[in-house]
């Protein structure tokens, strides 16, 4: 405004201009506001995503350890639950305030997908400043970093680094402003308001998966405590030929090579190194033989603790053959099948092996044998010893049609999967379970079936395994409860025979 002497008329221009501007400052654009938008939806499917990857741990660790430790176990899993549940407090927390933000904001505008008056900046200073929710919330965020760092250890701490933090800043320039200033101060829009408590979710859900992997790690330390070792005696082979002497190692599992245990067997000391002992002996003549190891460990209170070993016994005999697969107890169609032949003291070269079926190569040992249609295989095996080719072994082997895959969408065979994760995808992959072979399928053709609710159902073909572009547009019009179904699937294998594999069914969250 100018110097000096202003007329009203111009005083009233000046007051109109200074409205104006602050008008201007007030108005957000568009453009910002869908940013927000945006940045919120990556947060909350961020988030979304790694609270399934935490749940998968508890699966996987309920169904593995738990099962097979319960006493070592459930410790550790109660810990981790309890910092599940701390952060699932937390985050109900924060849903209760979006919940109250959306009401007061007038719910959600169906075309836009977000809130009604997104632009609003009183609704959000309101209930966080006013209503001094940021303050609550501010201090259940430190709350829950300090629970998660107890539930650590001093230690562990230190090794996760969390974002998970309402601290005030300590640079600051003039005014001091508090952390519940900063993030829900006046001038931030409705929109905003969700989007900073969505990134406070994320790290919420991140600080959770960072401390259940820390504490489910733990099942997979070794735990040294000499009240609870078993002496263990391991031999490479009880299996000799005349001539060859025998050895075996004795020491104690999760063993600590720091100490200096006494050990002997039959009576007789045996060297120790790095806590194991090794025991050998001759093998002149043939015959089954027996031995027991014991182990003597100092203890930290000065007494002595005998272990002894389970029985051991080997077998000392004359030259055989022995064929085993290297991958399973079957030879399966369609697929390399490894198969290893072992005959002590006789050189390679003079070692034959046939098959009564399929095919067989390779050389050394080490064999590759193919099978064309179920039933059962001989395989021999000869050796030229002395001159005579002699028969050293026949062995019988299932031949099998590989298993049946198991078709997934968006990774997952049934059940709930979001919505998103669901337009992300675009083909059906057809996958084996637990087999140990490399065995690919691919996919021929299969049916799409899309139930939205409270619509008729969709049901449309393609060949091969990725969808058409009419499935694309279809899929795109997916929301929460609607049914994707996946049915009359085909797949080739290996084998070059046709699978018809079980439905996929899943349900948009």
């Amino acid at each position: 405004m100018a110097a000096g002497k202003e007329t009203t008329r111009q005083k009233m221009i000046n007051i109109m201009y200074l409205v104006l501007l602050a008008m201007l400052a007030l108005n957000v654009s568009e453009t910002i506001l869908d940013a927000f938008k945006t940045i919120d939806d990556s947060l909350t499917a961020s988030a979304d995503n790694v609270g399934n990857s935490v749940q998968q741990l508890f699966t996987t660790f309920e169904q593995t350890r738990l099962k097979e430790s319960p006493e070592r176990a459930k410790p550790v899993y109660e810990k981790a639950k309890q910092a599940q549940q701390a952060t699932r407090e937390l985050d109900n927390y924060i849903r209760d305030i979006k919940k109250e933000l959306t009401e007061q904001g007038g719910g959600y505008d169906e075309q836009t997908g977000d809130l009604k008056q997104r632009d609003n900046l009183d609704i959000g200073y309101n209930v966080m400043i006013n209503q001094k929710k940021a303050s609550v919330l501010k201090q259940k965020i430190n709350d829950t970093r300090e629970k998660l760092q107890s539930l650590l250890g001093k230690e562990d701490s230190k090794q996760v680094s969390f974002t998970l933090n309402a601290a005030d800043p300590k640079h600051h320039r003039g005014n001091i402003r508090k952390w519940e200033d900063l993030n829900f101060g006046e001038g931030v829009p409705l929109t905003a308001t969700f989007t900073i408590l969505s990134r406070i979710q994320a790290d919420n859900k991140n600080a959770e998966s960072e401390v259940v992997k820390k504490i489910l790690g733990k099942m997979d330390q070794a735990v040294v405590n000499l009240d609870k070792f078993e002496a263990v005696a391991v031999a490479p082979t009880s299996y000799l030929i005349q001539g060859q002497p025998y050895q075996a190692q004795v020491f104690l599992t999760a063993y600590d090579s720091r100490s200096t245990p006494s050990m002997n067997v039959g009576g007789n000391v045996i060297d120790v190194k790095d806590g194991r002992g090794l025991y050998i002996t001759s093998t002149s003549r043939e015959g089954v033989f027996n031995w027991k190891g014991t182990i003597k460990v100092k203890q930290t209170d000065g007494t002595i603790k005998t272990y002894t070993t389970p029985e051991q016994q080997y077998m000392v005999a004359r030259p055989s053959a022995v064929v085993s697969p290297d991958k399973m107890n079957v030879f399966y169609i369609g697929v390399d099948n490894p198969v290893s032949v072992s005959i002590p003291g006789i050189p390679s070269s003079s070692v034959r092996i046939d098959m009564s079926s399929g095919s067989l190569t390779g050389s050394s040992g080490k064999y590759v044998a193919r099978v064309n249609s179920p039933g059962t295989v001989m395989v021999t095996v000869s050796a030229a010893i002395g001159g005579k080719s002699l028969v050293l072994s026949q062995t019988k082997f299932r031949a099998k049609r590989i298993p049946d895959p198991v078709a997934r969408f968006s990774g997952k065979s049934g059940g709930n999967v979001p919505t998103v994760a669901l337009k992300a995808q675009d083909a059906l992959y057809a996958n084996l379970d637990n087999f140990d072979f490399d065995a690919k399928f691919r996919i021929t053709k299969f049916n799409l079936i899309i139930a939205n609710p409270r619509e008729s159902a969709s049901i449309q073909s393609a060949s091969g395994n990725t969808l058409n572009d009419a499935m694309r547009s279809t899929l795109n019009t997916i929301k929460p409860g609607s049914r994707v179904i996946f049915d009359n699937i085909i797949a080739v294998g290996p084998d070059g025979s046709p699978r018809q594999l079980s439905p996929v069914a899943l349900t948009a969250n």
